[in-house]
């Protein structure tokens, strides 16, 4: 019944116009579809992506005829053969990009199949809640050179009452956020996250961001909190954190990171420091996760070994999740029961160079995740958020 009949790919845009890939699997019974995103600032031990024009035909040739007839319910056998033909470790000879592209299509395929939600399918009974979402009003570093140093100005509405709400309140915060750059005539266009992107400090995008806050909770009621994604290694120039103004050594760069989140009271901070500083993200998370959530991205890159180096080091207390870092669903997921078996949160996160999937959703929904990092407009992060309102009405 679940058996896959056929396997196609094609090469896609992406939000930033470049080519990505597109899987489709058919079942008897049912399709699944996915793409694999892009990201701009990469962690040095992410899954290696291929060419499209390059993937595309080794993936017809060497792949694909391998997958025809297998039982795409059996997601960790589909998976272990991807690993198989690929024969790397990282997805050097296939491509992290066909990899989770066909992982997710699969999954989604099999769920089709058996008529369920691609979240209940892989998160059973017990997915009932959904996350909080987390977006980028401001942004800078790699995402859009020339504005802030920090990468990402990030909010969370923690005290809405719905998703719906929260995914509305954060819309909010966006717009009140240009109405402020607007009437202090400091002109901005937009990163490749949808986040503002005007040429000021980070001083001032967190007192901005700020205000918006106090204005939006007024109307709203809702408590919104503050995070930043920093991306420190795109900062770190081997010796010191460059920033426009300044350097700072890595022990700035933790009292730094500490004042940030004592003034404005930040919730969440997402990779403080340079990728390979176990024992610098170790003493921050010491000093502040009692108030803030210190989550890794490029030190972990969603990879279960790197993971249980920050666990054993006691480097962070959350750990973001982009399957396309380590290439298959069946990977994702031993990353994410790796952390929660440690007590770690994970946010559930898209990639700056996105497209309408909606695939993170539902894996967020079915992990368990405390957040879905997504942004907070553009239509390739409004499908994620949409599609977490859907998901959302089904457990009113």
């Amino acid at each position: 019944m679940t058996a896959i009949e056929a396997v196609s790919l094609r090469t896609i845009l992406d939000s930033r116009g470049n080519p990505t890939i597109e899987a489709d699997v058919w079942v008897e019974g049912g399709f699944g579809r996915a793409a694999a995103p892009s990201g701009a600032s990469t962690g040095a031990h992410e899954a290696v992506v291929r060419q499209p024009q390059e993937a595309v035909p080794y993936a017809y040739t060497r792949v694909i005829p391998d997958l025809i007839g297998l039982d795409a319910t059996r997601q960790v056998t589909f998976d272990h053969i991807l690993h198989e033909i690929d024969g790397t470790g990282n997805f050097a000879e296939i491509g992290a990009n066909v990899a989770v592209a066909l992982s997710l299509a699969n999954a989604k395929a099999a769920a089709s199949a058996l008529g369920v939600e691609l979240y209940s399918y892989l998160g059973g009974v017990f997915s009932d809640e959904t996350p909080l979402p987390l977006g980028n009003v401001i942004g800078g570093g790699a995402h859009a050179p020339g504005a802030t140093d920090i990468q990402e100005f990030l909010v969370v509405p923690t005290g809405a009452s719905s998703t719906a709400e929260a995914v509305f309140t954060n819309a909010a915060i966006h717009k009140e956020v240009k109405k402020l750059l607007t009437s202090r005539d400091i002109p901005c266009g937009k990163g490749d996250e949808g986040a503002w992107a005007p040429r000021i400090t980070d001083s001032e995008a967190l007192n901005l961001i700020s205000l918006a806050i106090d204005t939006v909770t007024d109307e709203t009621g809702v408590t919104i909190g503050i995070g930043l994604d920093v991306a420190a290694s795109e900062l770190w120039n081997g010796e010191r954190y460059a920033y426009r103004d300044r350097t700072r050594s890595t022990e700035d760069q933790i009292a730094y990171i500490a004042d940030l989140v004592d003034e404005f009271g930040l919730v969440y901070v997402e990779d403080p420091l340079f990728e390979e500083d176990f024992e610098g993200f170790a003493t921050l998370t010491d000093q502040i996760s009692d108030t803030c959530l210190i989550c890794g991205d490029d030190i972990f890159v969603t990879n279960p070994e790197r993971i249980q180096m920050g666990v054993d080091r006691g480097s962070a207390s959350a750990v973001l999740i982009k399957p396309n870092q380590i290439g298959t669903l069946t990977d994702t997921f031993e990353a994410i029961r790796l952390a929660h078996s440690y007590g770690l949160q994970t946010v559930m996160s898209h990639r700056s160079g996105e497209t309408t999937d909606t695939t993170i959703a539902h894996l967020a929904v079915a992990f368990g995740c405390v957040y879905l990092k997504c942004g907070i407009v553009g239509g390739e992060r409004i499908a994620k958020l949409n599609e977490l309102i859907r998901i959302s009405e089904n457990f009113a």
